[in-house]
């Protein structure tokens, strides 16, 4: 069983044990490890302290020359000064125009990756758990990002005011 596999059957015990359902990521986390259910290893550390310090680098905003509130940090596989792939973050005021196109096309598959994940997800639930009409999904994002543009706008124009 992988650890993934693992983790999910804590979830489903959790669930099974009579613990509040639906439950966050905490209650369920409390509840395995005060069950014994999970304990940390050396290397879940590591591994945990590593991802809260990308998601800190992920969310590190800079302004460009321009006024736009943008990533400061990006990650792209790449390879490393041995010759092997590793996902190396960058910074965005430094970082060579290879790594940030390699940056947003990983970012790109991502986001189609959860677009078509939430479209089974929700023709599943329309056809066999929806006694209701069907939800409406559109993937044309262009009017949200419009609206994020002239909200980013009117926010720069309200700081230089």
């Amino acid at each position: 069983m992988t650890y993934t596999e693992q983790l999910q059957r804590i979830a489903n015990d959790y669930a099974a044990a009579g613990q509040p359902w639906p439950a966050t990521k905490i209650e369920i986390a409390q509840w395995a490890i005060a069950n014994n259910r999970w304990q940390a290893q050396p290397s879940t550390l590591v591994n945990l302290c590593a991802q809260e310090i990308a998601e800190a680098m992920r969310e590190e905003i800079v302004t460009d020359k321009q006024g736009r509130r943008i990533r400061a940090k990006h990650v792209a596989l790449m390879p490393t000064a041995d010759g092997e792939q590793a996902y190396l973050w960058d910074d965005i005021r430094t970082m060579s125009r290879e790594h940030m196109l390699v940056s947003a096309q990983t970012e790109r598959q991502q986001i189609a990756g959860w677009c078509y994940r939430l479209k089974v997800d929700v023709d599943s639930f329309n056809q066999n758990a929806n006694p209701g009409s069907p939800i409406q999904l559109s993937f044309d994002f262009r009017p949200d990002i419009a609206d994020m543009e002239a909200l980013a706008t009117l926010e720069a124009v309200e700081v230089v005011s």
